[in-house]
């Protein structure tokens, strides 16, 4: 009997006790938020991410100083100076800004369209599965054709005019955006979706608060690609369409460059468009790409 009363257990001390270690296991949690929350330095972030491209781009001018006087042509490869001297010049008659803007401003209202076009056909090409067989692989089919094709039949159905311009930009970039948004919508577990619909969230209210939210990353994703794809549209249709009215854009400046055999106008315009696609990659998508990680625990914020 003295035994048994020994073996006797203590309800309140045993949940005291789990009490205590789930405190405990709270606190060590709180900790790694701590550690992986905190703010990088200026030198941290300076040697991770400003440093690198530097030495990149110190390194491809030195590879181009040293080709200049090996090639000794400039019909072929014109010298840092040369292409620098475009550049002033340009800036000097107040239209290099005029280029950049002609461009930039029709790539991202093209986009936007785009982006209008492209998430809803991407949602009913998610969730419908009639539609999904009869136009999926149409939509996988146009991501594919260069966008390049679509300049000579645009010119035809709508003339030479900025309406030519944003219909060969959607037709870019629609289906990638639709198709990164169905690859995110195929990647939402299961569980969300009927926790959601334990939850009320039905129709529309799922769509938004469940399913939207849970397939952001491929959507970013598409995104992304949607972009790349407009801002390569709109420059196949900058160099074949020539025409006053619509200006010099950046493929434009390309194609004058080619016209007149300067190749300092020519390493110019590459220049400028490398320069405009890295920047928006940079100030736009890359910043809502990181947030979307780092929201779900993707990536580690050091």
């Amino acid at each position: 009997m003295a035994s048994s009363e020994t073996k006797t257990t203590d309800p309140t001390g045993e949940a005291a006790g789990t009490l205590g270690q789930n405190i405990s296991v709270e606190a060590g949690l709180d900790a790694l938020d701590r550690v992986v929350t905190s703010r990088p330095t200026f030198r941290q972030t300076f040697v991770s991410k400003i440093f690198p491209p530097i030495v990149a781009l110190a390194v491809v001018m030195v590879v181009w100083f040293v080709l200049t006087p090996i090639v000794d042509d400039p019909s072929k490869l014109p010298s840092p100076g040369a292409v620098g001297g475009e550049f002033k010049d340009a800036w000097l008659k107040g239209d290099l800004l005029g280029y950049i803007w002609t461009s930039v401003s029709r790539g991202l209202l093209g986009f936007f369209f785009a982006l209008l076009i492209g998430t809803p056909l991407g949602l009913v090409v998610a969730r419908v599965k009639f539609i999904r067989a009869a136009i999926g692989p149409i939509l996988s089919g146009l991501q594919s054709l260069p966008s390049v094709a679509w300049v000579p039949p645009a010119v035809i159905w709508l003339g030479l005019n900025n309406s030519m311009m944003y219909t060969v930009i959607l037709l870019g970039a629609v289906p990638s955006i639709a198709n990164g948004l169905v690859s995110g919508v195929d990647q939402v577990p299961p569980l969300f979706l009927r926790a959601g619909r334990t939850m009320g969230a039905t129709g529309v209210k799922g769509i938004w608060h469940v399913t939207l939210p849970a397939a952001l990353p491929g959507y970013v994703a598409g995104l992304k690609q949607g972009w790349a794809f407009s801002w390569r549209s709109l420059m196949a249709a900058e160099i074949i369409a020539n025409f006053p009215d619509l200006g010099v854009g950046l493929g434009q400046l390309l194609e004058n460059g080619r016209t007149a055999s300067d190749m300092a106008m020519v390493f110019e315009a590459i220049v400028l468009i490398l320069f405009v696609g890295i920047a928006i990659d940079l100030l736009l998508f890359s910043p809502v790409e990181r947030w979307v990680l780092r929201s779900r625990g993707l990536l580690v914020k050091s």
